[in-house]
């Protein structure tokens, strides 16, 4: 069984109240949760909220929602807490959740609640990967432009011949000796992380207790602390663009892609 989680927080630091703004005549969560539950491989799109008022909302146009601790570090730590009550019946009560030390294994993707128009086509790709035996997966796309590439907002990931991520960078990784940087992606395949991350339930559990690693901190990436850990995230490539809404002035960007 694959569930979508879709963490929704109100209080944004550059986005106040993101959730539910309006595009096109429907908020913005609505329109992620309505494309989610498009996707055949979910068997449940649930919100996963630390708002009051996002809860209503969701629950008012028909979807399905759960409280969550406000003081979640990431949609990770929100996505466990969600799972945990959907399917062990557990929820946030006095700052505290009950964890049942041996969930049942199922597989959870995290779908961004600030893409709302992400393509069901997208979420099947990735729950395709998911065999049992994968323990993370996530997705990436060829990097074509040299501006792209050099951009420290786009996490760069290398893989394995097992399309296992190695590693994960803000920076160029592999450096090519002797070849102009305006050229190198016509000299080698360089991958950029998009997407939606997905986890099997047991670890879930484990990479929700790990503290903060140096290479984390380094580059502010999260998944490298699964990897310093030692767990496997499996790379699956897409074509798929995400359109992510971090601020006001990208709803017009947005619609205008997605327009083209």
């Amino acid at each position: 069984m694959i569930i979508g989680i879709i963490p929704a927080r109100y209080a944004s630091t550059r986005f106040p109240g993101k959730p539910l703004i309006d595009i096109q005549g429907k908020s913005m969560i609505q329109r992620v949760y309505e494309q989610a539950s498009q996707a055949k491989c979910l068997s449940e799109v649930i919100v996963a909220t630390d708002d009051e008022r996002i809860l209503q909302h969701v629950q008012a146009f028909g979807g399905k929602a759960v409280m969550t601790h406000p003081d979640h570090p990431s949609g990770t730590d929100r996505c466990w807490e969600a799972y945990q009550f959907t399917v062990h019946g557990l929820q946030f009560k006095n700052s505290e959740t009950t964890v049942n030390s041996k969930p049942e294994t199922h597989y959870i993707i995290n779908i961004q609640g600030d893409e709302p128009f992400v393509a069901p086509e997208q979420i099947d790709e990735l729950g395709a990967v998911l065999d049992g035996s994968v323990e993370l997966a996530s997705q990436m796309i060829p990097v074509s432009d040299h501006e792209v590439l050099f951009d420290v907002g786009e996490a760069k990931v290398i893989v394995n011949q097992n399309f296992e991520a190695i590693y994960f960078s803000r920076q160029v990784l592999p450096f090519l000796k002797g070849v102009d940087p305006k050229e190198w992606h016509q000299h080698h395949t360089y991958y950029r992380q998009v997407g939606m991350y997905a986890y099997r339930s047991d670890i879930l559990e484990k990479i929700t207790k790990l503290p903060v690693s140096s290479l984390e901190k380094a580059e502010s990436l999260e998944q490298l602390r699964w990897i310093q850990n030692g767990f496997k995230i499996k790379m699956g490539l897409t074509s798929y663009e995400s359109h992510c809404i971090d601020t006001p002035e990208d709803i017009e960007k947005v619609l205008r892609l997605m327009a083209q």
